[in-house]
């Protein structure tokens, strides 16, 4: 692709979820689909329809298996935050629609315990997970999500163990 045909593709619309513990640690998973040691935070697309609240929620849940009654919402990234995908993934992910995604970030409290938690899901993204802290998370991430993550780290610092 082309400079300018990159952009000109839109970006996807996406949610994130900050899931903290009662110390303050980050819910990380290691993602399934890559051989490569790859942990992040819970994230999706946003259906048709719905709000950015909704579908944090949903992906929440669908990741996770933590329903909406076991979280505090305490509060959002302000503004839409942007990443762009690498050269290698432009035109394969997301049927190359997208040249990156715009994200809303949340953040939310765990209030149940760690048994909950289920990532043996219908279509599951995680092999495992674990909680950590902030900077581990800010590593622990792909190098193009990196920025994204430091961004999110500093709006909920405040809430931080």
């Amino acid at each position: 692709m082309t400079p300018e045909q990159i952009a000109a593709l839109p970006y996807r619309p996406c949610v994130g979820v900050m899931l903290i513990n009662r110390a303050g640690l980050i819910f990380a998973g290691r993602r399934l689909d890559t051989a490569a040691p790859a942990w992040q935070m819970p994230q999706g697309g946003i259906d048709a329809g719905e709000k950015p609240k909704q579908a944090a929620l949903r992906e929440l849940t669908e990741e996770t298996g933590v329903r909406p009654e076991r979280v505090e919402v305490l509060g959002k990234t302000q503004g839409w935050l942007t990443y762009d995908l690498p050269p290698e993934l432009l035109g394969k992910t997301w049927g190359g629609k997208y040249r990156g995604q715009k994200q809303k970030w949340f953040l939310l409290r765990f209030l149940g315990e760690d048994a909950e938690i289920d990532i043996a899901r219908d279509h599951p993204e995680f092999a495992e997970w674990r909680w950590i802290g902030p900077d581990e998370m800010i590593a622990a991430i792909v190098p193009f999500k990196r920025d994204i993550y430091r961004e999110v780290v500093r709006q909920f610092r405040p809430w931080l163990g």
